[in-house]
């Protein structure tokens, strides 16, 4: 998992990315919070990021604002790195969006159980957001057979959207987790099986 670490400062920096390379993490760096900020615009951004609350630039909570101001597929999990221990303060970085904090001087034992729950919540994030995208799917596949069929008079068979003709229950099989079992219904058994029978 991709994680970034934003810190101006260089001792604290070796130590957050030390302990997130043990834990097999993918670690990218961020000096200030306008660099952070630009890590968030990439294509692939970060799942998790550690800020530090006091960075030039930007503040680690207003990154965190901003960064929840711009919706995303799947959300980062945003854990803030500050000595500040007041509840204002913690009230103020949860606010701005904040997920999770780490007050200074942090031990590393901490850091991995925090990072552990950052890694569940993306985890069942990742998962919601793949079952919401085969509803979706499902759903356009339900759409599909919605709307005016061109179906044959006689034969009952369905112009597909390839210009094609297909017999009804395939058509209507590809589309939906519908199945047919077939059998006779009471007028075709009088009209079509009973002559024929009765010929035999």
């Amino acid at each position: 998992m991709k994680v970034l670490i934003a810190d101006d400062e260089a001792v604290c920096r070796c130590i957050l990315e030390s302990t997130l390379a043990e834990g097999g993490f993918e670690v990218t760096i961020a000096t200030d919070g306008l660099e952070a900020w630009r890590a968030f615009q990439n294509p692939n951004p970060p799942a998790l990021a550690i800020l530090d609350w006091m960075m030039p630039g930007m503040e680690g909570v207003e990154l965190c604002r901003k960064i929840r101001q711009n919706p995303q597929t799947l959300p980062p999990y945003l854990i803030v790195l500050t000595a500040r221990s007041d509840k204002e303060d913690v009230v103020s970085g949860l606010t701005a969006g904040a997920d999770d904090y780490i007050t200074k001087p942090f031990s590393r034992a901490e850091l991995r159980a925090r990072l552990e729950v950052g890694v569940r919540i993306v985890g069942l994030q990742t998962s919601l957001a793949a079952r919401v995208a085969e509803l979706e799917e499902a759903l356009v596949r339900v759409k599909q057979l919605q709307g005016l069929l061109p179906i044959c008079s006689y034969c009952k068979k369905i112009r597909n959207d390839r210009n094609g003709w297909q017999q009804l229950e395939n058509y209507i099989g590809e589309r939906s987790e519908a199945q047919f079992s077939h059998t006779i219904c009471p007028d075709c058994f009088e009209k079509v099986v009973r002559p024929e029978l009765e010929n035999f």
